[in-house]
């Protein structure tokens, strides 16, 4: 489970500057037992009215482009 968190975080890494250069950011809180990646958007990203889209549209392909066996990245 270690190494699955440690590649999704990565792949957060690759995301990060997008949204920071916005004044966002993303955390990871866990990956469940079920491969459901649970993020926290932070910073202009947690009131966005475009977050939803960020995070599907943004944060869980490249998630799951990096880490295949992800099934979903949702925010908590």
């Amino acid at each position: 489970m270690s190494e699955l968190k440690d590649q999704v975080q990565a792949a957060l890494e690759e995301i990060r500057p997008f949204l920071q250069a916005d004044g966002g950011d993303v955390e990871l809180v866990e990956v469940t037992p079920e491969n459901v990646v649970h993020v926290r958007l932070q910073g202009a990203c947690g009131g966005c009215p475009m977050s939803q889209m960020t995070l599907k549209a943004g944060i869980e392909q490249r998630v799951r482009e990096r880490v295949p066996q992800i099934e979903s990245v949702e925010a908590v």
